[in-house]
């Protein structure tokens, strides 16, 4: 029979096994969590000793020099080392709050790791509470260990997150429209500066007999070009489908058109397509070049042609941006062609087919076919391609190609060519290199190589009788000690030529002596600009370095002033780079210089990182001098700013719309003798380069090493979101209206890993806006796949819906029957590692409604 103390000793024993078990998994957790506090102390105090030798925050190293003493403690079993993390925590957050405000997106690297790690230390609690009094040093029974949990406690609770943002309470709630099945296999100001009298009025058409009828095409019913009509300003008079009912929308019908990547293009696909509209009739090309024709009410197919590109022919991206449409008013209105579908192809050719069979045009080149490569001279697949469709003013094709870039400087030449669009005639040649050239070169002879190109979409005036070309670079984007006069003259230049003589009419440079690849990439947008003394024929030119320039279209002259400001100077040819730039005074998208602060990650480890990378390189701000020694910041990138899918204009409303990229690029120029160590080489050496994103840039003292974003390994960027924008600008005096972030987190996230956040970061984007007369803009072009509609006078996102491959396009709209639709072609981009697709699909509202 057991005592009153035998039961008293047995309880106690057992009490004090289950005690030693605790304390024994306690212990082990505590000592864990302490390694880990440790060694990331060690590394925040090694890198941020590094950073301050380079000049840069102290907070890494003092930081890390008391994560290694909390950790130490912790491993000790010392409660002290618990109290040490929540200082350290404290001060991390008003270090974080002192740097960079109260915004989301820039305190995630500073706050939401070391608060992560504040909970697992807060973890450890209960194994000193576990632990016996005298373990605890002979402390008072519990009380430090309480009060250090309530402490710990309250500061979870009162630390205030910054407002997370969701882009807008309609971009959460917005229904998804599921992808169906295919039926088929006014605020007015005074314009900033003075405008000249004698520009005031607008000059009546060229008195030059046009070699064909004039053809004024008009976007609304139909879509007949590119951007709406060879004006560019991708804008429709449209208003069934309004800011009131926009959220109605519904998917009617989606098309696939078959066109898929191969094993062998796999990675190389980035169809950028925007289809057009003509009678009853869509008409759409896809990656490689497929011409479809499309019933616009029902999405049924009613013609395909296959030129068969192959796949080597693909040079950055399989793209084709659309195509062109041409009537021949001089044709029997039933004759094969008399209506034409024109496309250039990634193999260089030019091919013209009825736009009602699909047949080739017999009458066009050869049996409906012109080689383009004729006069290049030495090339070979994917050197020299047609990525966008010609532009047609007065019954002449104008087309430049798409050199790719950074191989050679003996590359293809950047010539622009006009071909009769009913004949395929030759009609002239514009080679800078030998301006009096103007056909074929003689037997033996090219166009001069390695010029600079168009590689994007050229705007045109019937009335005027001139095409504007926005040119690319030399075929060295980030050398220029080689160059031709005629090179430095019009590289990154935009040029109006004569469409019936091929001759320069004028021409305005973008930037000076480019060695930074800031070609012009946007489709001009020519409007009547509103001044205070009459309407001036006017065009507004985006650039990749966020510069909007106006200028008056019959001469080139500014509207607005622009300012020739000084930049660096120095690099690998200080002599040669021009010491200063043409700054615009309307309006501009880049943003300030960066500075330390600006530098991002997921956790502080690797925010560190990029601070100690941003410390290393070579960096003045805007036009930063390429260098060899070491990396230099490019800022804004080459994808910064404006790329090809340009600007909207709502001219009745007075509001310019501009989508827009905020991203660094990384860069350094390799040594010849480097280069050839890696093994880089050209294209036509078998070269597909190496050492990240580069260029063998052969025949100049350097290879480029380009990483474009400026990404970690993990695949985030080292600058803080956004990285994309969308802007509302007063057409008339360049005033901003509104400025937001474009694109959510949904698809974005390290190593590739999609969040699925809906917060609005703010992504990269390409493909252009559509403006209505409903007072919408629609826009894809965002990383997210997510088809927005946004009202253009707030900026508030009024519906969405979830494309099923990449929204790198521009959308357009028609009408059938009185019935609006919007129209877009989700293909996806292996750049932007969005979804490949081969999708067309339309939304309108409900019948009826």
């Amino acid at each position: 029979m057991r005592t009153d103390e035998s039961v008293t000793t047995h309880h106690a024993e057992t009490h004090s096994g289950s005690r030693g078990t605790g304390t024994s998994l306690g212990a082990i957790y505590t000592s864990f969590v302490g390694f880990i506090v440790l060694a990331i102390g060690l590394v925040l105090a090694a890198g941020g000793v590094w950073l301050m030798s380079l000049g840069g925050s102290w907070y890494y190293a003092i930081a890390g020099i008391g994560l290694v003493a909390s950790g130490y403690l912790l491993m000790r079993r010392r409660i002290i080392g618990v109290g040490l993390y929540l200082l350290i925590w404290i001060g991390t957050l008003v270090w974080a709050v002192w740097e960079v405000g109260l915004e989301l997106w820039p305190l995630v690297p500073r706050v939401v790791a070391p608060t992560i790690i504040l909970v697992l230390v807060a973890l450890t609690i209960p194994a000193f509470a576990a632990r016996p009094s005298s373990a605890r040093h002979g402390a008072t029974r519990g009380r430090p260990v309480h009060s250090m949990a309530w402490l710990l406690a309250a500061a979870l609770v009162a630390m205030t997150a910054p407002g997370v943002e969701p882009a807008s309470a309609q971009e959460q709630t917005a229904p998804t429209i599921e992808p169906g099945e295919s039926e088929a296999e006014p605020s007015e100001g005074p314009i900033a500066g003075e405008v000249p009298a004698e520009q005031a009025e607008t000059e009546q058409a060229s008195e030059t007999s046009p070699l064909r009828p004039v053809q004024r095409l008009e976007a609304g019913t139909d879509w007949p070009a590119y951007g709406g009509t060879y004006e560019g300003r991708r804008y429709s008079p449209l208003n069934q489908i309004t800011r009131d009912n926009v959220k109605d929308l519904e998917q009617v019908w989606q098309f696939r058109t078959g066109d898929m990547p191969s094993d062998e293009a796999e990675g190389k696909y980035s169809p950028e397509n925007t289809p057009l509209k003509v009678g009853d009739s869509l008409f759409v090309c896809t990656g490689k070049n497929i011409m479809i024709g499309i019933d616009a009410a029902t999405g049924k197919e009613e013609w395909r042609y296959d030129p068969g590109v192959s796949d080597d022919a693909i040079p950055y991206g399989a793209t084709c941006r659309g195509v062109a449409y041409y009537k021949d008013e001089t044709a029997e209105p039933n004759a094969l062609c008399a209506e034409r579908v024109i496309e250039a192809t990634l193999d260089a050719r030019m091919i013209a087919v009825d736009a009602g069979t699909g047949q080739l045009c017999t009458d066009f080149g050869q049996n409906g076919i012109v080689d383009l490569n004729v006069g290049i001279g030495e090339t070979v697949p994917g050197w020299y391609a047609v990525s966008g469709p010609p532009t047609i003013v007065r019954g002449i094709a104008v087309t430049g190609a798409q050199v790719k870039d950074g191989q050679a400087e003996d590359a293809p030449s950047g010539v622009i060519r006009g071909y009769d669009a009913v004949t395929g005639e030759l009609a002239w040649a514009w080679d800078m290199g030998k301006p009096d050239l103007k056909s074929l070169p003689p037997e033996g002879e090219a166009y001069t190589r390695g010029t600079p190109n168009m590689w994007t979409l050229a705007a045109g005036d019937e009335e005027l009788g001139l095409v504007y070309l926005p040119m690319g670079n030399s075929s060295v984007d980030y050398y220029g000690a080689n160059r031709s006069e005629a090179e430095n003259e019009y590289s990154t230049a935009l040029v109006a030529l004569d469409v019936e003589t091929g001759d320069v009419a004028w021409k305005f440079q973008t930037v000076h002596y480019d060695v930074w690849d800031y070609d012009l990439g946007s489709q001009p947008t020519l409007i009547d600009f509103p001044a205070d003394n009459g309407q001036i024929p006017a065009l507004i030119l985006p650039s990749k370095q966020g510069q909007i320039y106006v200028l008056n279209r019959e001469t080139g002259e500014p509207l607005f002033p622009v300012e020739e400001r000084e930049v660096p100077t120095g690099g690998v040819e200080p002599e040669n780079l021009s010491p200063t730039q043409p700054y615009s005074t309307y309006a501009a998208l880049n943003k300030p210089p960066l500075t330390e602060k600006d530098m991002w990650g997921m956790s502080p480890l690797d925010q560190l990182w990029c601070r100690i990378q941003f410390r290393r390189a070579a960096y003045d701000g805007e036009y930063t001098p390429p260098t060899a020694d070491r990396r230099w910041i490019q800022y804004p990138g080459y994808n910064g700013g404006s790329d090809w899918g340009g600007v909207a204009v709502d001219v009745e409303r007075g509001i310019l719309i501009a989508n827009y990229n905020d991203m660094p690029n990384y860069n350094r120029l390799i040594p010849r003798e480097e280069a050839d160590e890696q093994g880089i080489k050209p294209i036509n050496e078998g070269g597909e380069g190496g050492g990240g994103e580069a260029g063998a840039q052969a025949g100049s003292p350097y290879a480029i090493a380009v990483n474009a974003g400026w990404r970690m390994s993990t695949g985030l960027l080292c600058k803080e979101p956004p990285y994309g924008g969308i802007r509302a600008i007063d057409l008339k005096t360049g005033e901003t209206l509104w400025d937001q972030p474009i694109g959510t987190a949904r698809n974005n996230g390290p190593f590739g890993i999609p969040s699925m956040l809906p917060l609005r970061i703010g992504t990269p984007n390409n493909g252009g806006p559509l403006v209505t007369a409903g007072g919408l803009i629609f826009i894809a072009a965002a990383t997210d796949d997510l088809l927005r509609a946004i009202d253009i006078e707030t900026g508030e996102v009024l519906w969405q819906t979830v494309l099923p491959a990449g929204g790198q396009t521009t959308p357009m709209t028609y009408e059938v029957d009185g019935r609006q639709y919007l129209v877009i072609a989700p293909g996806g981009h292996h750049f932007m590692e969005t979804k490949i697709g081969d999708y067309v699909i339309a939304y309108a509202l409900p019948e009826g409604q």
